[in-house]
């Protein structure tokens, strides 16, 4: 499984501000380099990670998500993670970063709990 692919949809969100990438496969070190590429270039105030999709997350996926966090903390802009499985949600906490994210049931909640505008 950790060679499958990752593929990512860009989808706008439902205002302006929010943009949400629909995450699809593992988020793993074959894939994430494509992944981060697509978290720098965002400029969005709220970004959402889909994550209904994504089977699992080794350590560079969760680096990587780390890496998202860190530089849009920074900025100012949020970043929502939207179905997390179990399997995730448990390497993020094993790897003591469950506290950096907000963690959201569906998109629409999450656009909900975000605020694009400042």
């Amino acid at each position: 499984m950790p060679d499958l692919p990752l593929n990512i949809e860009d989808l706008p969100g439902s205002r302006e501000g929010i943009r949400i990438l629909r995450l699809s496969g593992p988020l793993t070190l074959a894939n994430v380099f494509g992944f981060q590429s697509k978290l720098r270039s965002d400029v969005s105030r709220a970004l959402i990670l889909d994550f209904t999709d994504v089977p699992l997350a080794d350590s560079a996926g969760i680096g990587a998500l780390v890496g998202a966090y860190v530089t849009r903390q920074k900025d100012g802009r949020s970043l929502g993670l939207v179905g997390v499985n179990q399997r995730i949600h448990q390497a993020l906490e094993v790897t003591r970063v469950e506290n950096f994210f907000q963690f959201y049931e569906t998109v629409a909640e999450a656009e909900r709990g975000s605020s694009p505008a400042q």
